[in-house]
């Protein structure tokens, strides 16, 4: 299948090209340029067509794609649950995400039916149930629930958001017990967080300790851990006991952000759902007094991100959207592109977060033998980045060298 007509932005940083072809055999694209032989495969993609490798969102929570109270409050059946997931699945991929790192809240279960073909959706790469402390973020039970009712919220085969951990010996248990059930990495919660029930975004959460325990796990797997963390007390303290990435941090500042770099620590900060939230918190089944807490996270997100690249520190790209609206994943990138450029946030979106998420040897940019996960957007987004938050403007969405959207075809 030969792809020809587009402008190619391949991932790196590098200038786009116009007018460029770009090959794709068996799964794997195998030559970009050139002009395709008589008689081949051909996918029109003039006419102002861009195209990009597929998209990468490193944190999102396929698992709470329903209306969070009513689904931890048990409101909500099994089927609906499920139904919102398979619905978010093919969403994701339809809006250009074709790899998503999900960062707590599903199980096996959903990463299996995406990867077989059951239902449409992203590659799902998943830390399973989160591992956090009794009363830490990660942790909804209501005041009045006895702590050991916590558990009885999963879904075996759907969804675990979180399994509780106090001490070394038992963070040790669970980490395993995760890696049983089919986490590729494991993420804890370091940090009080926004729409945390029973903390602060000032508390720290976790010893250094039971921290380095869950690396070692990890380590042991060949794998790593990235931390759900805000404060600068928290992030330090992970990041020497040796995590590999920091999700959000809002209140990262100079000396920090060096720490990082020191450590090759990665961060990933999330702005679409800060948006969403300031917006209309009650859409995602949450209570309007969760604004006061995100406006704080906004601003501090986008210092840090300053703070961050004057350090030297990967920065990814991650949408953290919850809720039964996750429509806006490429809002994140648009938010990005104006804080910094659009050229960075579609660079950190695609190979940067390839490189994060350990699949930069596989995906994240369009050279020959990388898989042939591609995107084409009906415009331009680097002159125009609000069309990278427009679903309407992904005209073409290619995952491991199949057609899975193409607006062009209707």
């Amino acid at each position: 299948m030969w792809l020809v007509g587009a402008t190619v932005v391949d991932g790196t940083g590098r200038d786009p090209v116009a007018d460029q072809a770009v090959l794709v055999e068996n799964g794997r694209i195998t030559q970009v340029g050139g002009t395709p032989p008589p008689g081949a495969d051909v996918v029109d993609c003039s006419g102002g067509m861009t195209l990009v490798p597929g998209l990468i969102d490193a944190h999102v929570h396929l698992g709470l794609s329903s209306d969070i109270d009513a689904s931890f409050g048990k409101r909500l059946s099994v089927a609906e649950l499920a139904a919102d997931m398979f619905a978010n699945c093919r969403q994701t991929l339809e809006a250009g995400f074709t790899t998503v790192r999900d960062v707590g809240g599903i199980d096996a279960g959903l990463v299996n039916v995406v990867a077989r073909g059951k239902i449409p959706g992203p590659r799902i790469l998943s830390c399973g149930p989160v591992l956090c402390q009794t009363g830490g973020h990660g942790y909804l039970a209501p005041e009045w629930e006895p702590t050991h009712d916590w558990s009885r919220h999963d879904i075996p085969g759907l969804r675990s958001l979180s399994l509780l951990s106090d001490g070394p010996d038992e963070m040790r248990r669970n980490a395993r017990e995760a890696f049983r059930r089919g986490a590729r990495f494991l993420k804890l919660c370091v940090t009080g967080g926004v729409v945390s029930h029973h903390d602060s975004l000032t508390d720290t959460q976790f010893s250094a300790e039971e921290i380095a325990v869950a690396v070692q796990e990890a380590n042991a797997r060949g794998t790593y851990v990235t931390v759900h963390a805000h404060n600068n007390q928290g992030v330090r303290q992970a990041v020497l006991a040796g995590v590999r990435g920091v999700e959000h941090g809002s209140q990262i500042d100079d000396d920090t952000a060096a720490l990082m770099a020191e450590h090759d620590v990665a961060l990933v900060p999330t702005l679409a759902v800060v948006r969403a939230l300031l917006d209309d918190a009650t859409k995602s089944g949450l209570t309007a007094d969760v604004a006061e807490r995100v406006g704080v996270a906004e601003l501090g997100q986008i210092e840090a991100i300053h703070a961050a690249r004057r350090a030297g520190v990967r920065i990814g790209l991650g949408s953290d959207l919850i809720g039964p609206d996750q429509s806006g994943r490429g809002t994140e990138l648009s938010i990005r592109a104006r804080i910094e450029s659009p050229m960075a946030a579609l660079v950190s979106a695609t190979s940067v977060n390839a490189d994060i998420l350990g699949i930069g040897a596989d995906t994240g940019t369009i050279e020959a033998g990388k898989r042939a996960d591609l995107v084409g957007f009906l415009g331009n987004p680097l002159e125009d980045p609000e069309i990278f938050a427009d679903r309407d403007k992904v005209g073409l969405v290619i995952q491991d060298g199949r057609i899975v959207k193409n607006l062009r075809s209707l």
